[in-house]
C-alpha cells in the first residue's frame, strides 16, 4: 500500500539491513522473492539480498541462508512503480514455514510503499551489513513491513491457490503479533490437513483501511484487483470480504461526507469484482460485512457507527445473502456478532476496539469456511 503520513512510517534505512518474516503456504524445493517499489519515485537499490529459515527473535536458521541475486547479479534495483522479481532460489521450505529475507542497502533507501499492520515483527539494524548473519544488532523493530512484498514457491503442477481479499479484518490486525493468527492463516492450517487440499494455497491480500470505492489507504479495492487477484498464478477461488471501511469512514476525521457511499454503490461495486473474477476463471465466495457498533467513540468528532450506517451495512448484507448469485457465501457477520446485540461483535471475539475480533475470532471464521466451497467443480 501507499505511505499515509498519519501512520507514522519508517522514512527509509541508510546503510542498514532489515529482516523481514514471511509464512509460506505451500512447500517446495524452489522459490523466488518479489519486491516493491510500486508507490515510489526513486529507485531502492539492493547491495545484497538473503533469504532464509526463520528463526526466533529475528534470527536466522543457521546455514540455512541462500544468496538471493536478480539477473545473476547480487545488486538489485526496484525501479518506481514496478515489483522486482528474483532469480529462482534452491531452498527446500516445508509448507507454512516462516522464512526470513534480509536486504542491505550502502546507501539511503526511501520507503513510499509498506505494509502497515502486518502483524509481523520486522528488524532493522545498526548501520551495517547484516545480510549473512543468524542474528543481526537491531537498532529498531516495526510490525510494519516495507520492500518485501510476496515469496514464491514453485509447486506441484496439480496445486491451486485461495486468494483472500480485504481489509484490516483479512490482514489480520488485532490478532497476536507473529502469531500468524490472521483467518487466512488458520484456513491454510485447515486445508494442510484436509485430504485432497494438501497443494491448495491460501494467499492474503488484505490491506489495512482499504475500500472498495475511495483510495487513501492503498488503492480503492477496485483499482488494486487486478494487480492483487488477477495476476496470481494458480488462483481459482477467490474470498472477498470488503466495504466495512466504505461505510465506517465518511464523516469522521478520517473521511468527509463527501466519500460516503450508499449501499447500491457498494453492491454495484460487488458485482464489478465479481464479473471480473469470473471472467477470469475464479469462483467467487463473499464474506458478509461484520458489525462495527462501539467503534472508536473516544476519537474527536466520533461517528463511526451510527444508525445510518448500520443500515447501509445490513442492506449490503442482504443483497450477499439473497442476490449476490455468488458461487459461496460465508456468513462471518452470523460467525462472531453478539447474538443479545447483533449490531456488535461478541466480547469474548473482540480484539478491544469493537471491530476487529482477537485470536479467537479470527479462529472462529476460520472454522466456520465450509471446505466444499474450495472445491473446483461444484457439488
Amino acid at each position: 500500500m501507499n505511505v499515509w503520513a498519519p501512520d507514522a512510517p519508517l522514512a527509509g534505512i541508510y546503510g542498514q539491513t532489515i529482516r523481514e518474516f514471511a509464512r509460506v503456504s505451500l512447500g517446495g524445493n524452489r522459490i523466488a522473492v518479489r519486491f516493491t517499489n510500486e508507490f515510489g519515485d526513486t529507485p531502492l537499490v539492493f547491495d545484497e539480498v538473503e533469504i532464509a529459515i526463520g528463526g526466533i527473535g529475528g534470527k536466522a536458521a543457521a546455514s540455512s541462508g541462500r544468496a538471493v541475486t536478480f539477473g545473476g547479479s547480487r545488486v538489485g534495483t526496484v525501479y518506481p512503480g514496478a515489483p522486482l522479481i528474483s532469480d529462482p532460489i534452491e531452498l527446500p521450505v516445508a509448507p507454512l514455514s516462516l522464512l526470513a529475507v534480509s536486504y542491505f542497502s550502502s546507501g539511503f533507501m526511501p520507503f513510499h510503499t509498506h505494509h502497515f499492520e502486518a502483524q509481523q515483527t520486522a528488524y532493522v539494524s545498526v548501520p551495517g551489513n547484516f545480510v549473512g548473519s543468524d542474528l543481526m544488532v537491531t537498532q529498531n523493530i516495526t510490525t510494519s513491513h516495507y520492500a518485501l512484498s510476496s515469496i514464491l514457491v514453485e509447486v506441484a503442477q496439480d496445486a491451486r491457490a485461495v486468494v483472500c481479499f480485504g481489509d484490516s479484518i483479512t490482514d489480520g490486525f488485532g490478532s497476536s503479533i507473529d502469531a500468524s493468527a490472521r483467518w487466512p492463516d488458520l484456513l491454510a492450517e485447515r486445508l494442510a490437513t484436509e485430504p485432497g487440499f494438501e497443494n491448495v494455497a491460501v494467499l492474503n491480500q488484505g490491506i489495512g483501511g482499504n475500500r472498495l470505492l475511495h483510495d487513501r489507504r492503498g488503492a480503492k479495492a477496485l483499482a488494486r484487483f487486478d494487480r492483487d487477484v488477477l495476476s496470481l498464478a494458480g488462483a481459482t477461488h477467490l474470498i472477498l470480504l470488503e466495504g466495512i471501511n466504505d461505510i465506517l469512514w465518511p464523516r469522521t476525521v478520517l473521511a468527509g461526507p463527501e466519500e460516503a457511499v450508499s449501499a447500491a454503490q457498494m453492491i454495484l461495486s460487488y458485482q464489478q469484482l465479481m464479473a471480473r473474477a469470473r471472467i477470469a476463471g475464479l469462483k467467487v465466495i463473499v464474506g458478509t460485512l461484520m458489525p462495527f457498533e462501539g467503534t472508536r467513540p473516544d476519537l474527536p468528532h466520533g461517528g463511526y457507527y451510527t444508525a445510518d450506517k448500520e443500515k447501509v451495512r445490513q442492506a449490503v448484507n442482504r443483497w450477499i445473502r439473497t442476490e449476490s448469485n455468488a458461487d459461496g457465501l460465508l456468513d462471518f457477520d452470523e460467525v462472531v456478532r453478539d447474538p443479545a446485540r447483533p449490531s456488535r461483535l461478541r466480547s469474548d471475539f473482540d480484539c478491544g476496539d469493537h471491530i476487529h475480533p482477537n485470536d479467537r475470532g479470527y479462529r472462529a471464521m476460520a472454522d466456520a469456511i465450509p471446505i466444499s466451497l474450495l472445491h473446483i467443480k461444484s457439488e
